[in-house]
């Protein structure tokens, strides 16, 4: 059965997003493995809560994310 995880920060997505990524990776998994894998293919959207998850050693938050999506002054 493929199975996919998806980790995002909680309160980012709405319904219609995730089941929007859901169709996505489903249709992903049935167009590399087959169509037969479509009916058994689970796809979990896991919301992660704000400081819960890190990268490069750093404690990542949602305004943090925020912040690093802004153009920067010059």
């Amino acid at each position: 059965m493929p199975f996919a995880n998806l980790k995002v920060p909680a309160g980012t997505l709405t319904s219609e997003q995730k089941e929007t990524l859901i169709g996505k990776v489903t249709d992903l998994y049935a167009a590399t493995f087959g169509e037969a894998v479509r009916d058994n293919t689970m796809v979990l959207v896991d919301e992660v809560v704000d400081g819960g998850w890190g990268l490069r050693g750093e404690v990542l938050t949602l305004a943090k994310i925020a912040a690093q999506s802004q153009p920067q002054a010059r």
